[in-house]
């Protein structure tokens, strides 16, 4: 286990301790990309292979999360997320592999081929599923039902809270250490996927902290009213505020020194609706780089990064693609399952 935080600022690791569960440092490393009848090099950080029980992005910012709920003697480990949720499986099955139990509060999605994988994922973890929707009566009510008197440790949207965020300020910090030892050259941009916001806020922080100044362009994958700059500036303000609460040797001037670009235009027509960008990045990924993307999340950010390196004006620059989705296969079928009493009847929809 690396905790390159912790190495900067000697503090943090005593006051802020996390959970080994990722494998670290994840690869990083340049490929050859064939873009026409040209040849660019880009360089991937390898975010897929964090875990081999589920990889992807999440499993960074649980660290801290599920450590949080230790302390707190937590029984039960709660989450939101849409059927599909890669944030919720990961938080559910990293919960169960420490021995809590788990709740996931879903809601409903566009029909896609990863629900039925990931609702018979959550049914083979016992993970305890609940529709969750409605007014916000009917929410607060759902809620009050479900956590009442249970010690459950909630976990927000994304894991993206502060303490969600830190687990990317280190891995910041990491890219930084990798690029020092000339794994790969430091990139004048890096496209990742911008969902509930804390995986490139934190990235910026980390690599702002180590004087690096690649641009992070976050490519938006939800709604605006989940990710927008008004909501970053105020995420990015509070992880720097708490971390110098925590250790004052931490800069509290960092906010002001990430380099940050929000890309909006290749989110399509809503959350987990393809696009024929994405389609075509997918592809490419494929048969060129050897990587899997999904289109909700990791389609979206190649096809912002293959956008931008067939523009004239950029072609001397360096890019770095961070692919943040689970690589591990999940061991179930898209199949009905048998018994379907702990599912909520209104997600059969999704076998059809």
């Amino acid at each position: 286990m690396t905790n390159n935080l912790s190495d900067w600022f000697p503090q943090l690791a005593e006051r802020l301790p996390k959970v080994c569960l990722a494998d670290l440092p994840t690869p990083a490393d340049q490929v050859s990309l064939s873009i026409g009848c040209r040849q660019r090099l880009i360089s991937i950080k390898h975010d897929d292979q964090t875990s081999q029980l589920y990889g992807g992005n999440k499993v960074r910012k649980l660290e801290y999360l599920l450590q949080r709920a230790r302390q707190r003697n937590a029984k039960r480990i709660a989450t939101f997320g849409t059927v599909a949720s890669n944030h919720a499986l990961a938080t559910a099955l990293h919960a169960s592999a420490l021995q809590f139990e788990s709740i996931c509060f879903l809601s409903h999605q566009r029909r896609n081929s990863k629900a039925p994988l990931a609702l018979n994922m959550h049914l083979q973890n016992g993970t305890e599923i609940v529709r969750y929707g409605g007014s916000r009566a009917d929410r607060v009510a759902t809620l009050r039902k479900y956590l009442w008197n249970r010690r459950a440790w909630v976990i927000p949207m994304g894991g993206s809270s502060w303490l969600g965020v830190v687990g990317f300020v280190n891995a910041g910090l990491e890219l930084a250490d990798q690029i020092a030892a000339d794994q790969i050259v430091a990139p004048d941009r890096l496209y990742v996927a911008n969902g509930t916001m804390g995986t490139s806020a934190g990235i910026a922080l980390g690599l702002a902290l180590a004087g690096l100044r690649t641009e992070v362009h976050a490519v938006r994958v939800t709604h605006e009213s989940i990710a927008n700059p008004q909501a970053m500036q105020r995420l990015i303000a509070k992880t720097v505020t708490l971390l110098n609460r925590l250790d004052p040797a931490f800069p509290t001037d960092l906010g002001s020194r990430i380099s940050l670009r929000f890309r909006d235009e290749f989110f399509g027509t809503g959350y987990a609706h393809s696009t024929s960008a994405a389609e075509h990045a997918i592809e490419l990924a494929q048969t060129q780089l050897g990587l899997t993307l999904d289109t909700t999340y990791t389609g979206k950010a190649m096809a912002a990064l293959l956008h931008d390196i067939q523009q004239p004006q950029l072609a001397d620059r360096s890019m770095l693609f961070w692919n943040t989705y689970n690589s591990q296969p999940l061991p179930v079928t898209a199949e009905r399952p048998d018994d379907t009493s702990k599912l909520p009847q209104e997600f059969l929809r999704y076998f059809e």
